[in-house]
């Protein structure tokens, strides 16, 4: 698990506090006192003062084995108005493609450099995803991720081919050409194809969704690698990210 790194003698308290709020990264906890202290490298009485003021709160809560995530944020959080809408106009879609399918069904946006999952429906048989509603993996490693950076603007796409690719796998692509080339086939297909580069055994195709003729999330599903047969799922991803497009225009 990943550790919060920044000169705490330089940050305010509010600063202080989304440190501690951040280190519950990815599970929302448990975490115990000490875990605090070390992932926000702050000294133990401020931890302790921070992580008591944000349980009287309601921002975390403490049970018998830690500190959680408390139900204040999640309820500020299902509130977001962009990722409200665009839940609101996608969860339909997601279903009738579940439906058709069978499979886990991701929805997704781009923060940074990553993707960030607002929505997913399990699949029947499902395997093994490093994926979770909340959570995030890089651009360059999933379906969803290579979807929304083909159509990003051509500095974010430099920017990224400028930096060393992430690898989450052997299969992950980290040579700049190879995926300069995946990107001109998603614009010239509208259609994101991943192999074993987020997670051994897996495989899924992803399509942007657009509002106002920007790409604002992406929609995939997601296969064990022996159960992916692009022919058949990709039409029906297609379909759905199509479906969303049009209900998040009609919104507008």
């Amino acid at each position: 698990m990943r550790s919060v790194r920044r000169n705490s003698d330089r940050l305010s308290m509010l600063e202080k506090s989304w440190l501690v709020l951040d280190a519950f990264r990815p599970t929302g906890g448990p975490l115990r006192l000490n875990d605090v202290v070390e992932r926000c490298h702050l000294p133990k009485t401020t931890a302790f003062r921070l992580v008591t003021e944000l349980a009287e709160i309601g921002a975390i809560t403490r049970r018998p084995d830690g500190y959680y995530l408390g139900r204040r944020l999640f309820e500020l959080g299902s509130i977001v108005p962009g990722e409200r809408d665009l839940r609101h106009a996608a969860l339909p879609f997601m279903h009738d493609l579940y439906e058709a399918t069978h499979e886990t069904v991701h929805l997704g946006v781009r923060d940074g450099l990553d993707v960030v999952y607002v929505e997913k429906i399990q699949g029947q048989e499902a395997f093994a995803l490093p994926s979770r509603v909340g959570g995030r993996l890089p651009l360059t490693c999933t379906g969803i991720g290579k979807a929304l950076l083909a159509y990003s603007g051509p500095e974010l796409i430099d920017e990224v081919l400028g930096r060393p690719l992430r690898r989450l796998t052997p299969h992950s692509i980290v040579d700049p050409r190879r995926l300069e080339e995946a990107l001109g086939q998603i614009q010239a297909s509208g259609l994101a194809y991943e192999r074993e580069e987020a997670q051994p055994g897996g495989a899924c195709i992803a399509a942007p969704v657009f509002g106002d003729g920007v790409a604002v999330a992406a929609l995939s599903v997601s296969v064990p690698l022996a159960r992916f047969h692009p022919a058949r799922l990709a039409p029906a991803v297609k379909t759905a990210a199509l479906g969303i497009s049009r209900a998040l225009a009609r919104s507008i």
